[in-house]
């Protein structure tokens, strides 16, 4: 069996495949790239179990069809120093023997039959289906992967909450310390449902999904979620577990409110930080007369930082502490030009947010205060 593919094409496509191996593998099969050519498309699937991963290319010329396996990292580095160039394939499907031949050469390799190769697991007849613009998908993701756990203590807080609501779609992310909401109006369910993404297919679906608003297909059950795109097709399992009220730790009323210039805040907290106690890593904020001072020290080295930013700030004068790298993680994940900080008392959550939100979505962020010792 015969055919020819654009060396760069197949190359992309298997970068882009890669982000779903595993370096270990309880199935050795998993190692490989599954290849499936019907006509003059090529389907390649990257699969570690838990979520699988499928983009389709098209040949120059094929002679039949054909599904055979290459190891991951044969194949790779096999394309990697050849230049970019129509690669003649040739595959003896009894002994699983590949020849590629190019311009100055060729190359001889092994391949695997596909018997044991895992078929994607498949959603309910009665998934629920979506359809999403891939800028607004890829934004919630965007806004909220910094904010999750890293532990498996709470498994929940590893993924990205998806809400389905009869007003919006919400994304949301924590890890018990920081928390961020975002809710894009364009999207709206019937009824009030979601799933827990977890982090590796999120972190695919953010290095593919396209910033327009081409739009694609995503439906879910309760163990599976699957997004559909003309470029690829991913399919996950999902994190099972009750995700917590996220709503409710988001603290009401809030009567101390500043308005900062984000870039200023980002500017003066690194310099600050850098002063601040290594294992602590405290910022203290104090808002008072339109300025907010921030201040960091260590004593065991002796060091003390502390700037002063202009802000939009007239109520009583109010103090709290902060973890600066948490802070500068929640400020570097907004893109708007100025930010309110929302704030009760120094033991309460403080909210960030835009200081102008966009109309069709709505953008909250919380930090957990520390305490103060003076």
């Amino acid at each position: 069996m015969k055919f020819k593919v654009s060396r760069s094409a197949l190359y992309n496509k298997l970068q882009a495949l890669n982000r779903v191996l595993n370096s270990k593998n309880t199935l050795s099969i998993l190692d490989c790239y599954l290849f499936d050519i019907q006509g003059n498309t090529m389907n390649i699937t990257a699969s570690d179990s838990d979520s699988s991963l499928i983009s389709s290319l098209e040949l120059i010329e094929s002679e039949s069809d054909a599904r055979f396996c290459i190891k991951a990292k044969v194949i790779q580095d096999t394309l990697r120093e050849i230049a970019d160039q129509p690669l003649q394939i040739d595959i003896n499907l009894e002994t699983m023997e590949i020849r590629g031949d190019y311009m100055n050469g060729y190359f001889q390799i092994v391949g695997e039959r596909t018997d044991e190769y895992p078929a994607p697991p498949a959603l309910d007849a009665d998934a629920r289906q979506f359809s999403i613009a891939q800028v607004k998908l890829l934004s919630g993701i965007n806004g909220s992967i910094f904010a999750l756990a890293d532990d498996d203590i709470r498994p929940v807080m590893t993924g990205i909450y998806l809400d389905f609501t009869p007003e919006c779609l919400v994304f949301v992310g924590t890890d018990g310390r920081k928390l961020v909401r975002r809710k894009q109006f364009a999207i709206k369910s019937e009824e009030q449902i979601g799933f827990i993404l977890p982090k590796k297919p999120a972190n695919i679906l953010k290095s593919l999904l396209t910033k327009d608003e081409a739009p694609c297909d995503m439906s879910f059950d309760q163990k599976l979620m699957k997004v559909v795109t003309p470029d690829f097709t991913l399919t996950s399992r999902l994190i099972e577990g009750r995700y917590p009220n996220y709503n409710s730790v988001i603290p009401q009323n809030n009567p101390y409110t500043a308005s900062v210039d984000r870039m200023a805040l980002i500017s003066a907290l690194k310099r600050v930080m850098v002063q601040c106690d290594q294992a602590s890593a405290l910022v203290k904020l104090q808002l008072s007369n339109n300025n907010l001072t921030l201040s960091g020290q260590d004593i065991n080295y002796s060091t003390r930082g502390e700037e002063n930013v202009p802000c939009q700030y007239e109520n009583n004068a109010i103090r709290i502490g902060f973890k600066a790298t948490l802070l500068l993680d929640i400020l570097n994940s907004l893109e708007c030009a100025d930010i309110e900080l929302h704030l009760a008392d120094p033991g309460r959550a403080g909210l960030i947010m835009p200081a102008e939100q966009k109309p069709e979505e709505e953008v909250l962020l919380l930090l957990m205060p520390m305490m103060l010792n003076d």
